[in-house]
């Protein structure tokens, strides 16, 4: 028999059987502990991104060496001579670094804005408006992925030509505004990201369509236009077919001008890797300040709350 204020039996037993929340919260412990990546993972992370870094770590390494850095054994050890490259790519008359370096950043980012906003419009026109021949010409947009680049550099070049704007920056600019990919990349996006009820009830409290695609798309939207903003914009840094067709010496963008560095009898490669180390920084710098968004526009497609 207990005294008044002893716990029972029964009730010691009542207080350490644990409740609903506390049963929960241990599961859910369990299931991140086990979810947690072993050293295989590390190990394979680790074997990727040696493998990825390894060009460009080779790059800095000859680029700060000098003409005969090619024909000496193999070092992972930079030389000291990168400052001094790097101020012979810039000083080259042959190059127009700075111009050349204005080029790239300005038709880079025109063409990613523009890409955003044109695929962002079609991409909910797709997903979320009905019309008669929708679904069939979403699939000839997308077909379009699989004509060659190659097939129609001639008509373009001739019309360009026609319309007097080969040599100039806009030639580069106005054939890359719209992209049958990012229309793709958003009308998927967009198809699981937005739910239909949530557009009824903007068009239920008045919303006009476009006011409903600005508040609701667009916001919805954010992570997919900004990965897709910086995949263009890196594409069209680093495209080299097309402009150096189009455009003259006295006008190119930042590859083109590279180029030039091997148009002479022999080859400085110690030059050439300098430069190219110079038009890799712009693209490094972006993907720090903007990597924050890049991994939210991969992990919104694959995370679900």
């Amino acid at each position: 028999m207990s005294t008044l204020g002893t716990p029972t039996p029964l009730a010691v037993v009542e207080e350490n059987i644990p409740n609903e929340k506390q049963r929960r919260r241990g599961a859910r412990t369990i299931r991140i502990r086990g979810s947690r990546p072993g050293w295989i993972v590390y190990a394979l992370l680790t074997v990727v991104f040696a493998t990825g870094a390894f060009p460009l770590w080779w790059s800095f390494v000859i680029g700060s060496g000098d003409a005969s850095s090619l024909r000496r054994p193999f070092t992972w050890i930079p030389g000291g001579n990168f400052w001094t490259n790097a101020a012979s790519v810039v000083t080259n008359p042959a190059v127009n670094f700075w111009p050349a370096l204005w080029n790239s950043i300005y038709s880079s980012f025109l063409i990613a804005a523009a890409v955003v906003i044109t695929s962002t419009l079609a991409g909910w026109a797709f997903a979320k408006l009905k019309f008669h021949g929708g679904a069939a010409l979403l699939v000839f947009v997308v077909a379009t992925m699989a004509v060659p680049q190659q097939l129609g550099v001639v008509p373009l070049y001739i019309l360009f030509a026609e319309l007097g704007w080969t040599g100039q920056i806009g030639a580069i600019i106005i054939p890359a505004l719209t992209s049958a990919f990012g229309v793709f990349w958003m009308t998927q996006y967009l198809r699981q990201a937005v739910p239909d009820e949530l557009i009824e009830a903007a068009r239920v409290d008045g919303a006009s369509m476009l006011r409903t695609f600005w508040t609701v798309g667009v916001t919805a939207a954010r992570p997919a236009a900004a990965m897709l903003f910086l995949f263009t914009f890196v594409g069209a840094w680093n495209n080299f077919f097309w402009p150096f067709i189009v455009l003259d010496r006295q006008n190119p963008t930042l590859p083109v001008a590279l180029s030039l560095l091997q148009s002479n009898y022999f080859v400085d490669y110690s030059i050439v890797l300098a430069g190219v180390i110079l038009a890799t920084i712009p693209l490094l710098l972006l993907f720090i300040f903007a990597g924050k968004q890049l991994v939210s526009g991969i992990m919104a497609g694959a995370v679900k709350g």
